[in-house]
């Protein structure tokens, strides 16, 4: 065995056998196992050099036809050299032999440059293949700038062959490279894993080092990166995925418990847990950005800034500083801290290299801004919050206010129970002069003048015009007005504002000073407003005192006193959609916004009158048009909330159209009525007593107003017509009971109360005793009538011309009917007055 191999080794490679094989014996015997290896040697040869054939054989056959083709045209371009060397020793014998001489020779030359190109491109060929193949042995060596600089070589060498580009060759080539280019790039991906891998699912990245078998560095692959055009790409990624495994975790404060950051050599990761303090968390992102810069090259770097920082800058400032803003002053030493670390986390990550910090800067800079930001946020969103839960358990309130009042005033107060017992108690001192001239008063209307039949009582007010409520300026800019309660709705509707519980004595009439007290409810709404601004001022004056002036907001005082304004504004513009839902709620609304400005009022006065707050405090408290404002936007709500009523009445009585037109007028009546009813029991238990009997008393009189409008529009009024009028005007004064004193006694002092009480509602339905004489008229006959003229107060509530047109309606033209015209006519006021 050993003389054959040393045999095969030799004939193979031509190696000599060393001593020990060189001194062994040959027999006969081991010439057979030297001949089979020799055989065998050979017949792999063979089989190496045939497959090398079968690979090679197209090559082969192409460089044997085109060698081929070289040697024809060689063997051409000789025998045309001779033939024309030949002939240049014979002599010319015609033009035409010298055109034929010339056409070869211009042949022959354009054959030789031919033979010239093919010879080049052949070369070229040759050479891009050999390049190529260079490309192949870089790669597989994993020398990937080596493998794109010659790539990038290859391109200009196929650029370089004179061959036309659509050439199959140069096609082919071009494949090759392209596909070398494909393979280089996937074992670029392989080595970018391995130096930069970053693991999203257990939240760790690691940056390696390059090793023995991976010559390529970080450097070299930015290169790389570069080559391809994937730099942005790439870094894409790279930030995206380590936001996702590192920085989101962290940062995530809706968890429960959060993670923290390490960093242990070339490996950055999340381990272990942290606090949710800004403090915890701006240290762990300082790692993350310091471990980045130290590991990664200059160009990875610098693209951190435009990729990956804003997202993160943004919720540092707008998720975790805002977070950590306080909303009382009592947390002001911990903000503190935080703002001081925030400065020192953007003097260190701008220090590592890093740009597009203007929203951290910005927020470090105006903390006194963010703070009173945050604080109108809170108090915006506590007012939306509270108003969402609609009115919620209503209370009652009580309003107590001292007022001149004249004697008469006053005992009717004293009925109502709206002045306390001590003045109630007062009011028999008042004098007998006094009680002399009341009992005068009380007979002066005891005439027989028909009144009494009537039950009309001699201590019955005449209505009195209210004067118009004029807008402030503070209602120009009131939110409200976008709910339809405009100031030109104020000028119509003004006579509908509440008026005070005791108005003004006449002038000459003897008066006194009384406490008058009415209760009324309230929702649940006004008292959180009212609590969270006294809150805002307690704090606002905290940050004006000595202690506060080196707080970092302390220039946020007079913000601080600027949000009761914004407050009270929210509550005007969206507390009308939470009180609508409720039956009655907007009444609710005019007590809740009369209450809040009343107490504000208090509020600001006692504001005034204390001195353990500084006297910039007392003055930067300023709530005056805001107040105003509130009681505006209160008696628009009511003034409001009394025109729809009304408009439910009015069309309910036949709306635009005459009531006697109606096919149902009795039922038109008992709805308007029914509905007056109703809302009188909505509000019984809402408003204080003398706005309910003014509110009831202005619908009553929307409905007196209605029937008495459409029957003096009548042309004619028949007996049988004025019969039934009458009773249709009975089924509306049956309201009276709405106006009892009594209905608002307890159910025992009700009992006791007498039978013959007088109704009060002629005090609040100015036209109420101008409907019953209507009624009294249309049942009259013609002395009756004039009766009711010259002695009775029709001529206080009627028009000479109004009388006329209903005689005219109701009586035939005859002399007994101009005679009373006659003598109405000559008596245009009987009563003097």
């Amino acid at each position: 065995g050993q003389v054959a191999q040393a045999l095969v080794d030799f004939a193979v490679n031509g190696s000599f056998p060393d001593e020990s094989t060189s001194t062994l014996p040959i027999d006969s015997n081991g010439l057979p196992s030297a001949i089979e290896a020799l055989a065998a040697a050979k017949a792999k040869l063979q089989a190496e050099v045939h497959a090398i054939n079968e690979e090679t054989a197209g090559d082969v056959r192409s460089w044997r036809a085109n060698a081929q083709s070289v040697q024809d045209d060689i063997i051409r371009s000789k025998e045309l050299a001779n033939d024309i060397l030949k002939k240049s020793h014979t002599p010319i014998v015609s033009g035409k032999t010298i055109e034929e001489a010339e056409a070869r020779a211009a042949f022959l030359a354009r054959e030789l440059n031919y033979n010239r190109q093919v010879r080049e491109a052949l070369s070229g060929i040759k050479t891009v293949n050999k390049t190529l193949d260079l490309v192949e042995q870089a790669r597989d060596e994993r020398r990937i700038l080596d493998a794109l600089h010659l790539l990038e070589k290859a391109w200009k060498e196929i650029d370089n062959i004179p061959v036309n580009k659509s050439c199959r060759t140069l096609r082919l080539l071009d494949v090759r490279a392209f596909e070398l280019k494909s393979d280089v790039h996937q074992v670029f991906d392989h080595v970018w894993d391995s130096l930069i891998h970053v693991d999203v699912e257990n939240q760790r990245v690691s940056i390696g080092k390059p090793g023995e078998d991976e010559p390529m560095s970080l450097e070299d692959a930015v290169i790389g990166l570069k080559a391809y055009r994937e730099v942005d790409k790439r870094t894409r990624r790279l930030w995206d995925d380590i936001n996702k495994a590192i920085i989101l975790p962290r940062m995530d404060i809706g968890q429960d418990q959060l993670p923290a950051v390490r960093v242990n050599g070339g490996v950055l990761e999340i381990q272990g847990t942290s606090d949710k303090k800004v403090q915890s968390l701006l240290a762990d992102l300082e790692k993350v950005l310091t471990f980045l810069v130290l590991q990664l090259p200059p160009d990875l770097v610098e693209t951190i800034s435009s990729s990956l920082l804003p997202e993160m800058i943004h919720n540092i400032t707008k998720v975790w500083l805002d977070s950590a803003v306080p909303l009382s002053i009592r947390d002001m030493d911990a903000f503190e801290d935080v703002i001081a670390r925030a400065k020192d986390f953007y003097t260190v990550v701008k220090a590592l290299g890093f740009s597009n910090l203007g929203e951290l800067h910005e927020w470090t800079e105006s903390a006194p801004r963010v703070w009173l930001s945050k604080c109108r946020e809170a108090a915006l969103e506590s007012i939306r919050s509270k108003l969402s839960r609609g009115i919620g358990q209503p209370r009652q309130v009580e309003r107590v206010e001292k007022q001149l009042v004249s004697k008469s005033q006053g005992e009717q107060l004293a009925a109502n129970g709206a002045i306390t017992d001590a003045d109630d108690q007062g009011w028999a001192a008042w004098g007998e002069d006094d009680a002399n001239d009341d009992a005068e008063q009380a007979t002066a209307g005891g005439d027989d003048d028909g009144t009494d039949a009537w039950g009309w009582g001699e201590e019955v007010d005449q209505p009195q015009d209210m004067e118009e409520n004029k807008p402030s300026e503070a209602d120009e800019e009131d939110p409200s007005i976008a709910w339809g309660w405009t100031d030109k709705a104020s000028k119509e509707v003004s006579a509908e504002e509440p008026k005070d519980i005791g108005s003004a004595p006449a002038v000459g009439q003897e008066s006194r000073e009384v406490t008058i007290k009415e209760t009324y409810h309230i929702s649940s709404m006004p008292q959180p407003v009212l609590d969270l601004i006294q809150a805002l001022a307690e704090d606002g004056a905290s940050l004006t005192g000595d202690a506060s002036a080196s707080s970092p907001v302390a220039a946020a005082a007079a913000g601080l006193f600027g949000l009761p304004t914004h407050i009270l504004a929210m509550f005007r513009a969206i507390s009308p959609t939470y009180y609508t839902a409720d039956i009655g709620g907007i009444m609710y609304l005019y007590n809740d916004a009369t209450y809040l400005a009343e107490q504000l009022a208090e509020f600001v006065a006692e504001w005034k009158r204390r001195d353990d707050i500084t006297a910039k405090a007392r003055n930067m408290l300023r709530l005056d048009g805001d107040i105003k404002s509130l009681q505006n936007f209160a008696n628009r709500a009511y003034s409001n909330e009394l025109n729809v009523q009304k408009t439910v009445l009015n069309d309910l009585l036949g709306g635009d159209q005459s009531l006697m037109q109606q096919d149902d007028i009795e039922n038109c009546i008992s709805l308007a009525v029914a509905r007056v009813r109703a809302m009188a029991i909505a509000w019984e238990t809402i408003l204080s007593r003398s706005t309910w009997q003014q509110a009831v008393g202005s619908l009553v009189d929307a409905v007196a107003s209605k029937i008495i409008s459409d029957v003096m529009e009548l042309t004619s009024i028949g007996q049988e017509e004025a019969y039934n009028i009458a009773n249709y005007i009975s089924l509306v004064t049956a309201l009276d009971d709405l106006f009892l004193p009594s209905r608002f006694l307890s159910p025992g002092q009700r009992q006791k109360a007498s039978a013959d009480e007088v109704p009060t509602t002629a005090q609040y339905a100015a036209s109420w005793l101008r409907l019953q004489f209507l009624s009294e008229v249309l049942q009259s006959n013609l002395k009756d009538l004039l009766w009711l003229w010259l002695e009775a107060d029709l001529s206080l509530y009627f028009t000479v011309d109004e009388v006329l047109d209903l005689i005219n309606m109701s009586f035939e033209d005859n002399p007994r009917t101009r005679e009373v015209v006659r003598e109405i006519t000559q008596n245009p006021r009987p009563r003097g007055y």
